[in-house]
């Protein structure tokens, strides 16, 4: 166990070394330590990460509660309000229109799928996770308006989503007859808990910090560790009172950002801390769960995946996004650039603990071939060909820069497209609690 541990903080800190020179080739994060894991999992048999089942729930579990935490925490409505209507659009609409023809494709196609199963399947892979292909979050041919729109929307839509896989599983659960037959019921009560407790402990609490702040009674410097703290005890204390703690993790965040206008500095320490443990799961998910799916895989899993990430993700944002003044073609990368991530992985292991192995049979390979297809499909396609995308008035992209010896990157490298880097002096892209990127465009409006 030992020589494990040592060999994944060692993958750690190598990563550390060599990661903004990975970003040359759009390696990102997600992607090197899914396939660190895989090679060296079941590959060579060098990584054995034989961890209890509780080690790897109490992993997702930290994990997502951070996830929802920061993502709603470091959102303004100063942030949101001059793409106000976009998001909307995308989160009221795309992302219930998603969800749906997540379900309804999902009960036609895969095998032993149907119902609250369906459901399951639609909603934990309807989230989108930005951090996948980290460079388009300071490419100069995406506009900063589309980069905004494309984090914002990764940033809230798992927080949205969570209560109804929450809700799903226990359909599955009771249909399985592995809960009572009131589950769903039950569900609704924990959600409604979650979703009251969470306004009111981040009001207070974004309330309180604040205000010692500014008073001198609290030390900055300790102001990230608090809030570390209370992200988790918006979890554990919803629980303990019979509420949903995702759902008071995600509405907490809301709160807290609300009343305390959450600067980066002090959301930093948090979201550093869960980049530490985001690039755990998806390591686990490389050397552990991979493997293990493969093994049940189906070809109707496969085309699931397929479709997930092309018409179920792309035919609602088009319709939700139709009258919007955006172009066809800015809209068609809005719809691709809907990786599935971080919590899809995480849905997938709450599924693995909350259903019996044949409730999650079914479910789990389309899953898994949806995160790893997207892996490695927006890892290599984070940035549209050709000339810049344009937003419809306003927020224009930037022309490609030239250098002070002339002529354009691709130029210089003999006509090869390489990953453009951020200008000297202009702060780099940011990894949140999921592995988000956050670009410096986005920075600087909260």
């Amino acid at each position: 166990m030992d020589g494990t541990l040592s060999l994944v903080l060692l993958l750690l800190f190598l990563w550390c070394l060599c990661s903004r020179r990975m970003e040359r080739f759009e390696l990102t994060a997600p992607a090197a330590f899914v396939l660190l894991g895989l090679l060296l999992g079941e590959g060579t048999g060098v990584l054995d990460l034989a961890l209890p089942h509780e080690t790897v729930k109490m992993l997702a579990e930290i994990t997502l509660v951070w996830v929802l935490f920061t993502d709603s925490a470091r959102l303004s409505f100063r942030a949101l309000r001059p793409e106000l209507g976009i998001y909307v659009r995308l989160l009221a609409i795309g992302l219930p229109l998603c969800v749906g023809l997540g379900a309804l494709l999902a009960s036609a196609l895969l095998p032993g799928v149907s119902g609250w199963s369906a459901l399951y399947v639609g909603a934990a892979l309807a989230p989108t996770d930005a951090a996948l292909g980290a460079t388009m979050m300071v490419n100069p041919v995406v506009p900063a308006k589309i980069r905004r729109v494309i984090n914002v929307e990764s940033g809230l839509n798992d927080g949205i989503v969570t209560p109804l896989v929450v809700l799903a599983l226990a359909g599955v659960s009771a249909a399985e007859h592995t809960a009572g037959p009131d589950a769903t019921g039950q569900a609704l009560v924990q959600l409604a808990i979650g979703t009251a407790y969470g306004a009111v402990i981040g009001l207070a609490a974004g309330w309180l910090l604040r205000t010692t702040l500014r008073n001198g009674w609290a030390a900055e410097d300790f102001a990230g560790a608090g809030v570390l703290a209370l992200s988790l005890l918006g979890y554990t204390s919803a629980l303990a009172i019979g509420g949903n703690g995702f759902v008071a993790a995600f509405v907490a965040g809301l709160a807290f950002g609300t009343a305390h206008g959450a600067p980066p500095r002090v959301l930093l320490y948090v979201e550093q801390s869960g980049a530490l443990l985001s690039v755990l799961v998806w390591l686990v998910f490389g050397a552990v769960l991979l493997p293990e799916v493969f093994a049940h895989v189906t070809w109707q899993a496969v085309v699931y995946a397929v479709l997930s990430l092309t018409v179920i993700r792309m035919v609602p944002v088009a319709l939700c996004l139709a009258g919007s003044g955006l172009d066809a073609r800015t809209v068609g990368f809005i719809g691709w650039f809907g990786p599935r991530g971080l919590a899809s992985i995480i849905f997938g292991l709450l599924a693995v603990e909350e259903l019996t192995p044949a409730g999650a049979r079914p479910v789990l390979p389309a899953i898994a071939c949806t995160v790893l297809l997207s892996v490695l499909a927006h890892g290599l396609t984070s940035a549209p060909p050709g000339e810049p995308l344009r937003t419809g008035g306003g927020g224009q992209g930037h022309r490609p820069g030239r250098s002070r010896g002339g002529g354009t990157a691709r130029q210089r490298n003999g006509g090869r497209r390489s990953a453009p880097r951020p200008r000297t002096g202009r702060p780099g892209p940011v990894l949140t609690a999921a592995g988000r990127c956050v670009s410096a465009d986005f920075r600087r409006t909260v």
